[in-house]
Protein backbone atom coordinates (compact mmCIF):
# COMPACT_ATOMS: atom_id res chain seq x y z
CA UNK A 1 0.00 0.00 0.00
CA UNK A 2 2.99 2.13 0.57
CA UNK A 3 4.47 2.10 -2.61
CA UNK A 4 0.47 2.26 -4.14
CA UNK A 5 0.71 5.81 -2.06
CA UNK A 6 4.06 6.88 -3.76
CA UNK A 7 3.07 5.86 -7.03
CA UNK A 8 0.47 8.12 -6.99
CA UNK A 9 2.10 10.89 -5.73
CA UNK A 10 4.49 10.99 -8.20
CA UNK A 11 1.77 10.60 -11.25
CA UNK A 12 -0.11 13.48 -9.58
CA UNK A 13 2.62 15.88 -9.34
CA UNK A 14 4.21 14.75 -12.77
CA UNK A 15 0.60 15.07 -14.75
CA UNK A 16 -0.37 18.23 -15.73
CA UNK A 17 -4.41 18.41 -15.76
CA UNK A 18 -6.18 19.81 -18.38
CA UNK A 19 -9.41 19.56 -17.50
CA UNK A 20 -11.21 21.33 -20.48
CA UNK A 21 -9.37 18.48 -22.65
CA UNK A 22 -11.09 15.98 -20.43
CA UNK A 23 -14.56 17.07 -20.35
CA UNK A 24 -14.26 17.91 -24.43
CA UNK A 25 -13.82 14.05 -24.30
CA UNK A 26 -17.04 13.53 -22.22
CA UNK A 27 -18.86 15.71 -24.64
CA UNK A 28 -17.30 13.58 -27.59
CA UNK A 29 -18.94 10.43 -26.11
CA UNK A 30 -21.88 11.98 -25.23
CA UNK A 31 -23.02 13.02 -28.55
CA UNK A 32 -22.07 9.77 -30.41
CA UNK A 33 -24.14 7.68 -27.86
CA UNK A 34 -27.10 9.57 -28.32
CA UNK A 35 -26.63 8.80 -32.11
CA UNK A 36 -29.97 7.02 -32.37
CA UNK A 37 -31.46 5.88 -35.63
CA UNK A 38 -34.92 7.56 -34.64
CA UNK A 39 -34.79 11.51 -35.46
CA UNK A 40 -36.78 12.09 -32.13
CA UNK A 41 -34.98 10.47 -30.22
CA UNK A 42 -31.44 12.03 -31.53
CA UNK A 43 -33.08 15.21 -32.14
CA UNK A 44 -33.89 15.73 -28.64
CA UNK A 45 -31.42 14.37 -26.90
CA UNK A 46 -28.51 16.68 -29.09
CA UNK A 47 -30.69 19.69 -28.20
CA UNK A 48 -30.85 18.86 -23.90
CA UNK A 49 -26.88 18.13 -24.74
CA UNK A 50 -25.77 20.71 -26.56
CA UNK A 51 -27.42 23.33 -24.47
CA UNK A 52 -23.80 22.75 -22.82
CA UNK A 53 -24.74 23.25 -18.75
CA UNK A 54 -22.35 22.72 -15.82
CA UNK A 55 -21.40 19.66 -16.42
CA UNK A 56 -19.83 19.81 -12.58
CA UNK A 57 -20.52 15.90 -12.14
CA UNK A 58 -18.34 14.54 -15.20
CA UNK A 59 -15.80 16.95 -14.60
CA UNK A 60 -15.80 16.06 -10.77
CA UNK A 61 -15.18 12.62 -11.74
CA UNK A 62 -12.15 13.59 -13.97
CA UNK A 63 -10.74 15.66 -11.56
CA UNK A 64 -11.01 12.97 -8.99
CA UNK A 65 -9.32 10.70 -11.61
CA UNK A 66 -6.58 13.15 -12.29
CA UNK A 67 -5.64 13.76 -8.77
CA UNK A 68 -4.88 10.41 -8.21
CA UNK A 69 -2.81 9.90 -11.02
CA UNK A 70 -4.93 9.21 -13.90
CA UNK A 71 -3.66 9.71 -17.00
CA UNK A 72 -5.70 8.17 -19.97
CA UNK A 73 -8.89 10.86 -20.45
CA UNK A 74 -10.55 8.50 -23.25
CA UNK A 75 -10.30 5.82 -20.62
CA UNK A 76 -12.51 7.83 -17.88
CA UNK A 77 -14.41 9.73 -20.51
CA UNK A 78 -17.37 7.18 -20.60
CA UNK A 79 -17.89 6.24 -16.94
CA UNK A 80 -18.19 10.12 -16.84
CA UNK A 81 -20.27 10.68 -19.54
CA UNK A 82 -22.59 8.11 -18.22
CA UNK A 83 -22.99 10.40 -14.82
CA UNK A 84 -23.80 13.32 -17.17
CA UNK A 85 -26.39 11.04 -19.28
CA UNK A 86 -28.26 9.91 -15.91
CA UNK A 87 -28.18 13.63 -14.37
CA UNK A 88 -29.63 14.43 -17.53
CA UNK A 89 -32.37 11.88 -18.14
CA UNK A 90 -33.97 13.01 -14.71
CA UNK A 91 -34.09 16.25 -15.98
CA UNK A 92 -35.70 15.49 -18.72
CA UNK A 93 -38.34 13.59 -16.95
CA UNK A 94 -38.58 16.62 -14.25
CA UNK A 95 -39.50 18.67 -16.37
CA UNK A 96 -42.34 16.74 -17.73
CA UNK A 97 -43.41 16.74 -13.71
CA UNK A 98 -42.71 20.42 -13.14
CA UNK A 99 -44.66 21.37 -16.60
CA UNK A 100 -40.80 23.50 -17.21
CA UNK A 101 -40.44 25.22 -20.51
CA UNK A 102 -36.70 26.10 -20.05
CA UNK A 103 -33.82 24.23 -19.55
CA UNK A 104 -30.34 25.40 -19.63
CA UNK A 105 -31.59 28.18 -21.52
CA UNK A 106 -33.64 26.49 -24.61
CA UNK A 107 -37.14 25.07 -24.85
CA UNK A 108 -37.43 22.17 -23.01
CA UNK A 109 -37.53 18.66 -24.25
CA UNK A 110 -41.58 18.63 -22.76
CA UNK A 111 -42.13 22.14 -24.64
CA UNK A 112 -40.61 21.69 -27.79
CA UNK A 113 -41.67 17.79 -28.57
CA UNK A 114 -44.26 17.47 -25.76
CA UNK A 115 -44.59 14.60 -22.86
CA UNK A 116 -44.31 11.86 -24.89
CA UNK A 117 -41.67 12.33 -26.72
CA UNK A 118 -39.83 13.80 -23.65
CA UNK A 119 -40.81 10.92 -21.55
CA UNK A 120 -38.76 8.44 -24.07
CA UNK A 121 -35.92 10.94 -24.80
CA UNK A 122 -35.19 10.51 -20.59
CA UNK A 123 -35.15 6.58 -21.33
CA UNK A 124 -33.14 6.83 -24.41
CA UNK A 125 -30.65 8.64 -22.29
CA UNK A 126 -30.65 6.29 -19.43
CA UNK A 127 -30.29 3.56 -21.32
CA UNK A 128 -27.14 4.89 -22.89
CA UNK A 129 -26.09 4.74 -19.58
CA UNK A 130 -26.21 0.91 -19.93
CA UNK A 131 -24.21 0.92 -23.35
CA UNK A 132 -21.56 3.30 -21.67
CA UNK A 133 -20.85 1.47 -18.69
CA UNK A 134 -20.86 -2.30 -19.97
CA UNK A 135 -17.03 -2.59 -20.16
CA UNK A 136 -17.26 -0.82 -16.48
CA UNK A 137 -18.42 -3.67 -14.75
CA UNK A 138 -15.94 -2.76 -11.31
CA UNK A 139 -18.23 0.25 -11.43
CA UNK A 140 -21.82 -1.12 -12.07
CA UNK A 141 -22.73 -1.22 -9.32
CA UNK A 142 -21.55 2.53 -8.07
CA UNK A 143 -23.55 4.03 -10.80
CA UNK A 144 -26.51 1.27 -10.31
CA UNK A 145 -27.35 2.60 -6.84
CA UNK A 146 -27.05 6.10 -7.53
CA UNK A 147 -29.44 5.62 -9.95
CA UNK A 148 -31.54 3.40 -7.26
CA UNK A 149 -31.32 6.60 -4.69
CA UNK A 150 -31.97 9.19 -7.63
CA UNK A 151 -35.53 7.77 -8.31
CA UNK A 152 -36.37 7.12 -4.46
CA UNK A 153 -35.58 10.88 -3.25
CA UNK A 154 -37.73 12.10 -6.27
CA UNK A 155 -40.40 9.49 -5.24
CA UNK A 156 -40.29 10.50 -1.49
CA UNK A 157 -40.37 14.32 -2.54
CA UNK A 158 -43.37 14.22 -4.49
CA UNK A 159 -45.07 12.06 -1.86
CA UNK A 160 -43.93 14.40 0.69
CA UNK A 161 -45.51 17.08 -1.34
CA UNK A 162 -48.94 15.42 -2.16
CA UNK A 163 -49.02 14.33 2.26
CA UNK A 164 -47.84 18.22 2.97
CA UNK A 165 -44.88 16.65 5.30
CA UNK A 166 -42.32 17.96 3.26
CA UNK A 167 -39.82 18.87 6.80
CA UNK A 168 -36.55 19.57 7.06
CA UNK A 169 -36.06 16.10 8.08
CA UNK A 170 -37.66 14.93 4.71
CA UNK A 171 -35.67 18.06 2.83
CA UNK A 172 -32.33 16.55 4.26
CA UNK A 173 -33.07 12.85 3.30
CA UNK A 174 -34.55 14.08 -0.20
CA UNK A 175 -31.59 16.12 -1.16
CA UNK A 176 -29.07 13.06 -0.19
CA UNK A 177 -30.86 10.84 -2.46
CA UNK A 178 -32.03 12.76 -5.69
CA UNK A 179 -28.60 15.02 -5.94
CA UNK A 180 -26.25 13.80 -3.60
CA UNK A 181 -25.89 10.17 -4.39
CA UNK A 182 -24.77 10.97 -7.90
CA UNK A 183 -21.87 13.21 -6.80
CA UNK A 184 -20.78 10.74 -4.52
CA UNK A 185 -21.01 8.07 -7.59
CA UNK A 186 -18.88 10.46 -9.55
CA UNK A 187 -15.84 10.80 -7.01
CA UNK A 188 -15.65 7.17 -5.75
CA UNK A 189 -15.74 6.16 -9.64
CA UNK A 190 -12.98 8.47 -10.48
CA UNK A 191 -10.93 7.31 -7.66
CA UNK A 192 -11.50 3.55 -8.61
CA UNK A 193 -10.72 4.80 -12.45
CA UNK A 194 -7.35 5.81 -10.76
CA UNK A 195 -6.80 2.61 -9.16
CA UNK A 196 -6.24 4.59 -5.95
CA UNK A 197 -6.05 3.06 -2.49
CA UNK A 198 -9.51 2.50 -0.31
CA UNK A 199 -8.19 5.69 1.65
CA UNK A 200 -8.55 8.02 -1.25
CA UNK A 201 -11.44 6.74 -2.29
CA UNK A 202 -13.58 6.85 0.64
CA UNK A 203 -12.20 10.02 0.84
CA UNK A 204 -13.08 11.73 -2.57
CA UNK A 205 -16.36 9.79 -2.18
CA UNK A 206 -17.26 11.61 0.84
CA UNK A 207 -15.73 15.04 -0.40
CA UNK A 208 -18.10 14.25 -3.72
CA UNK A 209 -21.25 13.99 -1.43
CA UNK A 210 -21.03 16.91 0.72
CA UNK A 211 -20.58 18.89 -2.51
CA UNK A 212 -23.40 17.43 -3.84
CA UNK A 213 -25.55 18.10 -0.78
CA UNK A 214 -24.31 21.92 -1.13
CA UNK A 215 -24.75 22.13 -4.69
CA UNK A 216 -29.12 21.27 -4.04
CA UNK A 217 -29.30 23.61 -1.36
CA UNK A 218 -27.40 26.45 -3.78
CA UNK A 219 -29.64 25.16 -6.13
CA UNK A 220 -32.56 25.48 -3.70
CA UNK A 221 -31.95 28.61 -2.53
CA UNK A 222 -31.10 30.10 -6.49
CA UNK A 223 -34.69 29.07 -7.46
CA UNK A 224 -35.94 31.80 -4.89
CA UNK A 225 -33.66 34.82 -5.65
CA UNK A 226 -31.88 33.52 -8.72
CA UNK A 227 -32.55 35.08 -12.15
CA UNK A 228 -34.72 33.35 -14.75
CA UNK A 229 -32.24 34.25 -17.00
CA UNK A 230 -28.59 33.56 -16.16
CA UNK A 231 -30.44 29.95 -14.48
CA UNK A 232 -31.15 29.16 -17.51
CA UNK A 233 -34.46 27.24 -16.34
CA UNK A 234 -38.11 28.37 -15.16
CA UNK A 235 -37.50 29.71 -11.68
CA UNK A 236 -40.12 29.45 -8.58
CA UNK A 237 -41.12 25.84 -9.66
CA UNK A 238 -40.02 24.70 -5.94
CA UNK A 239 -42.41 27.57 -4.27
CA UNK A 240 -45.69 26.84 -6.51
CA UNK A 241 -44.91 23.08 -5.99
CA UNK A 242 -44.85 22.94 -2.29
CA UNK A 243 -40.81 21.53 -2.56
CA UNK A 244 -37.66 22.34 -1.51
CA UNK A 245 -36.04 24.47 0.81
CA UNK A 246 -38.42 26.84 1.22
CA UNK A 247 -41.22 24.41 1.83
CA UNK A 248 -38.78 22.98 4.61
CA UNK A 249 -38.50 26.14 5.99
CA UNK A 250 -42.21 27.83 5.52
CA UNK A 251 -44.98 26.59 7.04
CA UNK A 252 -48.03 25.22 5.26
CA UNK A 253 -50.48 28.33 5.66
CA UNK A 254 -47.69 30.91 4.36
CA UNK A 255 -47.42 28.70 1.04
CA UNK A 256 -51.04 28.21 0.31
CA UNK A 257 -53.08 30.73 -2.34
CA UNK A 258 -55.89 32.61 -0.06
CA UNK A 259 -58.13 35.59 -0.49
CA UNK A 260 -57.74 34.90 -4.36
CA UNK A 261 -54.29 35.59 -4.73
CA UNK A 262 -52.98 33.66 -7.63
CA UNK A 263 -49.81 31.85 -7.52
CA UNK A 264 -47.46 34.51 -8.49
CA UNK A 265 -48.63 36.33 -5.93
CA UNK A 266 -47.52 33.50 -3.04
CA UNK A 267 -44.40 32.84 -4.74
CA UNK A 268 -43.89 36.64 -4.48
CA UNK A 269 -44.76 36.85 -0.80
CA UNK A 270 -42.75 33.91 0.33
CA UNK A 271 -39.42 35.28 -1.58
CA UNK A 272 -40.06 38.39 0.06
CA UNK A 273 -40.84 36.84 3.42
CA UNK A 274 -37.61 34.78 3.20
CA UNK A 275 -35.37 37.66 2.26
CA UNK A 276 -36.76 39.89 4.88
CA UNK A 277 -35.53 37.03 7.22
CA UNK A 278 -32.32 35.13 7.89
CA UNK A 279 -33.22 31.66 6.45
CA UNK A 280 -31.33 32.00 3.31
CA UNK A 281 -28.09 32.96 5.40
CA UNK A 282 -28.89 29.88 7.16
CA UNK A 283 -29.32 27.93 4.32
CA UNK A 284 -25.79 29.12 2.55
CA UNK A 285 -24.13 29.26 5.95
CA UNK A 286 -25.03 25.10 6.34
CA UNK A 287 -23.90 25.18 2.42
CA UNK A 288 -20.64 26.60 3.27
CA UNK A 289 -19.77 24.31 6.17
CA UNK A 290 -20.69 21.01 3.92
CA UNK A 291 -17.97 22.56 1.08
CA UNK A 292 -15.37 23.46 3.98
CA UNK A 293 -15.37 20.35 4.77
CA UNK A 294 -15.08 18.39 1.27
CA UNK A 295 -12.27 20.74 0.89
CA UNK A 296 -10.64 19.12 4.12
CA UNK A 297 -11.13 16.27 2.50
CA UNK A 298 -9.65 17.36 -0.97
CA UNK A 299 -6.89 18.11 1.64
CA UNK A 300 -5.52 14.78 2.15
CA UNK A 301 -4.29 14.15 -1.67
CA UNK A 302 -0.87 14.75 -3.50
CA UNK A 303 -0.48 18.18 -4.32
CA UNK A 304 -1.34 18.75 -8.01
CA UNK A 305 -3.16 21.13 -10.51
CA UNK A 306 -6.21 19.12 -10.40
CA UNK A 307 -6.46 18.90 -6.82
CA UNK A 308 -5.91 23.02 -7.15
CA UNK A 309 -9.09 22.87 -9.54
CA UNK A 310 -10.54 20.05 -7.36
CA UNK A 311 -10.57 22.51 -5.00
CA UNK A 312 -12.13 25.27 -6.85
CA UNK A 313 -14.80 23.53 -8.25
CA UNK A 314 -15.83 22.95 -4.21
CA UNK A 315 -16.01 26.90 -4.16
CA UNK A 316 -17.61 27.42 -7.08
CA UNK A 317 -20.69 25.75 -5.70
CA UNK A 318 -21.41 27.97 -2.76
CA UNK A 319 -20.04 31.28 -5.13
CA UNK A 320 -21.96 30.74 -8.63
CA UNK A 321 -25.08 32.85 -9.21
CA UNK A 322 -26.42 30.12 -11.90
Amino acid sequence: MTTQIAQQDALSRETPVNIDVAVQAVEDVMMEIVNSRVDVLRDASHHILGAGGKRIRPRLLMLCYLALGGTDVKFAAPPAAAVELMHTASVVHDDINDHGVLRRGRPSVNAKWGRTFALLTGDFLFTSVYQLMSPYSELNKILADAATALVEGETLQAAAVKNNEFTREAYARIIALKTAALFRAAGEMGARLADANEKFVEAMSSAAYNIGLAFQIVDDILDIVGDEEQLGKTSGIDIAQGRGFVSATESASSLEVQNGASADDVIDNVKRKLLEGNRLEEARAQAKGLIDMAVRQIGILPESAAKDELIALAQMVINRDH
